[in-house]
């Protein structure tokens, strides 16, 4: 669809926001307009990098997407743009088909492509929290998932769909969990100043080439609002053994470009995957301008070495 008809994903339905995609609503305050303002400063610099791709004439292998295409608040449309990735609407002609839904489950049946062309995560068709916690066990080694009916202590209820923000502690067990909704260890990834920190960390070609730290307060642990982010790069997150760990979960969900929530509990000191996502939307809001520019950057690089290797 049009760039010029963003517009129509998005529905305003009973004071709210209705994103038609995925069902998920947003409330219109100030806070929002910030996000819109700081998202749209970055958007400049993007189309910038864009349209000087299309002066210069560096092209490197066409891209399309399926069975949707991306739109510009997701981070694989500044970084195919950067990369000199030039994109095409006709799947069958495209050097790389990536399959795009942001769906929570979807039905990755691929289309008729050109011979050679390469495919970016037609494998990864469920990325529901449980089927996440599952994937992460096997991994790591160690588990995330608990049975809420015999657990006992504090865990953590939330529901299988992507992006949905609505954790919550409970004191374990409990006699009736909730239908749709998954249990988790609650993992204690407070840091200083009364916050809590997750390792965001950004997946090219199955493996971690940027971490953003998102910092919020305790009380709002589970909400997508940040009151600081840092760029970081994951050797100075994680262990080699963690990175592993990481790659091991990537290549078991078939998430070729996405994004992983890591948390690291302060007791422990175990890493924890807790979500991943393969439609990853970013930067965040909070991260500074020129660390978004640097982070878009380094992204595109890994995502032309990996997908979009110059033509000969």
């Amino acid at each position: 669809m049009s760039e010029r008809l963003w517009i129509t994903d998005f529905k305003y339905d009973e004071g709210t926001i209705l994103v038609k995609k995925t069902g998920h609503r947003i409330v219109p305050d100030l806070s929002l307009l910030h996000s819109i303002f700081t998202w749209f400063c970055f958007y400049f610099f993007a189309q910038t990098w864009r349209t000087w791709r299309r002066i210069t004439g560096h092209k490197r292998p066409t891209i399309a997407f399926y069975p949707d295409k991306p739109r510009p608040w997701y981070f694989i449309w500044p970084v195919m743009h950067v990369s000199g990735s030039k994109l095409i609407d006709d799947v069958s002609k495209a050097d790389i088909v990536f399959q795009f839904d942001d769906s929570t489950e979807t039905n990755n049946a691929v289309p008729a492509v050109r011979e050679n062309a390469l495919l970016v995560n037609f494998g990864c068709q469920d990325v529901s929290k449980t089927t996440v916690a599952e994937a992460f066990g096997r991994a790591a080694g160690y588990s995330l998932k608990v049975d809420p009916t015999t657990y006992e202590g504090r865990m953590v209820e939330k529901s299988e769909l992507n992006a949905a923000h609505d954790g919550r502690v409970l004191e374990g067990p409990l006699d009736t969990p909730v239908a749709g909704k998954t249990y988790q260890l609650l993992v204690d990834n407070e840091i200083d100043g009364g916050l809590v920190e997750d390792l965001r960390c950004c997946i090219v070609g199955g493996s971690p080439i940027i971490v953003f730290r998102k910092r919020r307060p305790l009380a709002r642990r589970f909400l997508n609002e940040n009151v600081e982010v840092l760029l970081d790069e994951p050797r100075n997150c994680y262990t080699s053994d963690e990175i592993g760990v990481i790659e091991r979960f990537a290549a078991d969900v078939g998430l070729d470009w996405g994004g992983v929530d890591v948390l690291r509990d302060r007791t422990s000191g175990r890493i924890y995957i807790v979500d991943a996502n393969k439609t990853d939307m970013g930067p965040p809001v909070a991260l500074k301008l020129g660390a978004k520019l640097r982070a878009t950057r380094r992204m595109a690089i890994a995502f032309a070495g990996a997908f979009a290797p110059k033509k000969r």
